[in-house]
């Protein structure tokens, strides 16, 4: 028995010795006693196995909330690991000042292009003065505007000031291009996983 499971066990003793005590001192009828201690024990039984098997049950959770969420990730250490989608892409859940929305992670894009929509739902104001960007898209070339988001989060990853583009025809349709990628400090492909270290 390691020193860890020794001092474990000393700590459950005690703490069942101290409720024992508590229940002979209050001389209660010896059933009443009984289903007392029989809940006390469920109690810390209970506490034991959760402590004992806290990283299993912190990594099932962490397996649910992919499966109910994939687009979120899952935090390992400080990096994010996100899941390939049915189609071979990979998406991910941005946070853009609070409001959060699907965004097709792209290392094609060289900025990050954002529906105006996803624009105007986080609050972020679209700049009409000056001279739009010229971008080539799978549709030809279109004029877009530049923005600046203030705050973006993909997972425990925050930045601040993050520029972008956005012009009617994106549609819905938002991209994470690689002037966020190229501001990590790692990023990449592990069989079916992207990979974003902060």
């Amino acid at each position: 028995m390691s020193t860890g499971d020794k001092a474990q066990t000393l700590y459950l003793f005690i703490w069942l010795m101290l409720v024992v005590s508590a229940l002979v001192a209050r001389r209660l009828p010896w059933r009443h006693s009984l289903k007392m201690a029989l809940a006390w024990i469920a109690i810390f039984a209970t506490l034991f196995v959760i402590a004992t098997f806290k990283d299993d049950l912190s990594r099932s959770l962490a397996r649910l909330r992919l499966a109910a969420d994939p687009r979120s990730g899952v935090v390992v250490g400080n990096a994010l690991h996100i899941p390939m989608d049915s189609d071979g892409h990979f998406r991910v859940r941005v946070t853009l000042n609070g409001t959060s929305a699907s965004f097709l992670v792209d290392s094609g894009a060289t900025t990050t292009a954002i529906s105006e929509a996803t624009l105007a739902r986080a609050g972020v104001k679209i700049d009409q003065s000056g001279f739009g960007v010229a971008i080539n898209t799978a549709n030809g070339t279109i004029v877009a505007r530049r923005v600046t988001v203030p705050r973006v989060e993909v997972g425990p990853i925050v930045r601040t000031d993050l520029a972008a583009v956005t012009a009617p025809e994106f549609g819905d349709a938002n991209v994470l291009g690689m002037n966020f990628l190229s501001s990590l400090s790692r990023w990449g492909v592990e069989g079916r996983t992207l990979v974003l270290s902060p």
